[in-house]
């Protein structure tokens, strides 16, 4: 039988559910972005000199794109550049923190004339890439510690620049690779420290440092105890108290660090937002006022909404960056409880059917990749959401395809449309 016959034709291959996700959010956000512009004095959509009308160019150009990595690019080509890619992308980040102008405390854009280009948006993509590759080889085993620490390094280096940049959201994403790692084999008591680290984290700047040092002593306790006794092994008893010992001392180093963390390294502004969050101050007229803003839109909106450019906190411009990191109160304004719950079911469903695709592949480099994406796009969509209504400090961060900005959009569709033409090619033939 003749290859050509084994190809089973675009309906059959390509995931459509996720295209039509795509695009409902993508619309959804552009008119969006055209209720937080416009100020009661109707203008066109499509006027170029308001962002909606640079979003439906930004739009086209993402549609375009699309296209091209879904149809013109082999699916064979993403993982040949991975490491080449994942070295340049790492030079830009380097670069823009010297080449770049301040922006509101960050040094991540470079321009170009009019245009504005954030490199920290394709290192999810070269990073998603990267680790898909060293981790889909043959023999990679996440117990190995030799290769646990190369797919670490992976993450932690971008990761580590992006904070230099001061671009502490875009950084703060990375901390979703670790679930990718889980899935491939990390044991999940790592993610259970790096709850306790959390925990530690926040228990240190609310209360005293030797609070947080009595909870470490409290759980080494209850550690000990509590496998010593369902153990009689001597070898087993050793590597308990080994355990035991060093997550203690890495407890101690970091209620020490978090303290010196947050009153040392962190600028005022970052240190106030953290503050807010956390209910230490209250500050509605400076750090606290975009959240404070954004609350009582999204509360005013009620089950259905104020309706369609109805919205008296977006028509009059009380919250700063509504079209961009806070565009999700917009939607809670004028489209209520509904309208924000439609929302958030497209993004779970994308997440789930990437996820679901993911599971499916026999290709180990597609399910890694596929994972990437949905631990990308679920830490966007928990961070930006929890920002707009107080359970998270203002870092700045899109809402993937729904905020305004052509780097976001570019960026999250090349990285969509990667994983949805390698699971195309997973399921052209038999």
């Amino acid at each position: 039988m003749q290859e050509d016959a084994l190809d089973r034709g675009l309906k059959k291959t390509v995931d459509w559910r996720l295209i039509v996700v795509y695009l409902a959010l993508m619309l959804f956000g552009w008119i969006n972005i055209y209720a937080a512009v416009q100020s009661g004095e109707p203008s066109s959509i499509f006027d170029l000199s308001c962002n909606s009308g640079k979003q439906a160019l930004w739009m086209g150009g993402a549609i375009v794109l699309a296209a091209l990595v879904l149809f013109v690019i082999s699916s064979y080509f993403w993982e040949s550049i991975s490491n080449p890619a994942y070295l340049v992308v790492l030079v830009l980040l380097v670069l823009v923190i010297f080449m770049s102008h301040n922006v509101k405390g960050s040094h991540s854009w470079f321009e170009l004339g009019p245009v504005k280009f954030q490199p920290a948006e394709l290192s999810k993509i070269t990073t998603s890439l990267l680790l898909a590759s060293i981790m889909s080889r043959p023999g990679f085993k996440m117990s190995n510690i030799r290769h646990f620490i190369i797919a670490a390094l992976i993450v932690l280096i971008p990761m580590l620049v992006i904070v230099a940049e001061s671009e502490t959201g875009s950084a703060l994403v990375y901390a979703g690779f670790v679930f990718v790692l889980y899935r491939e084999g990390l044991s999940g008591w790592f993610i259970g420290l790096i709850g306790m680290a959390i925990l530690l984290f926040v228990l240190t700047i609310k209360t005293h440092w030797w609070i947080s040092l009595i909870v470490v002593g409290v759980a080494a306790l209850y550690y000990f105890i509590h496998y010593l006794r369902r153990t009689s092994s001597l070898r087993m008893r050793r590597r308990v108290v080994r355990n035991g010992l060093i997550a203690m001392v890495a407890g101690v180093v970091l209620v020490f660090a978090a303290d010196f963390f947050f009153h040392h390294v962190l600028k005022d502004y970052q240190r106030e937002r953290i503050e807010v969050v956390l209910g230490m101050k209250e500050d509605l007229k400076g750090v606290g006022y975009n959240v404070h803003q954004s609350l009582i839109a999204i509360g005013s909106g009620g089950l259905t909404g104020k309706g369609y450019l109805q919205g008296t906190q977006t028509s009059f411009g009380f919250v700063p960056e509504q079209s961009t990191d806070f565009i999700f109160c917009t939607v809670g304004e004028e489209w209520g409880f509904m309208g924000s719950l439609a929302v958030i079911v497209l993004y779970g469903l994308m997440i789930f059917w990437i996820v679901q695709d993911s599971e499916r592949a026999r290709s180990s480099f597609t399910r890694i990749y596929g994972y990437c994406v949905a631990s990308c796009l679920f830490m966007h969509l928990f961070i930006n959401i929890g920002m707009t209504i107080g359970l998270m400090p203002v870092i700045g961060i899109p809402l993937p395809f729904f905020s305004y900005g052509g780097s976001s959009l570019w960026a999250f569709t090349t990285m969509l449309f990667i994983f949805i033409a390698l699971d195309r090619q997973e399921k052209k033939y038999f």
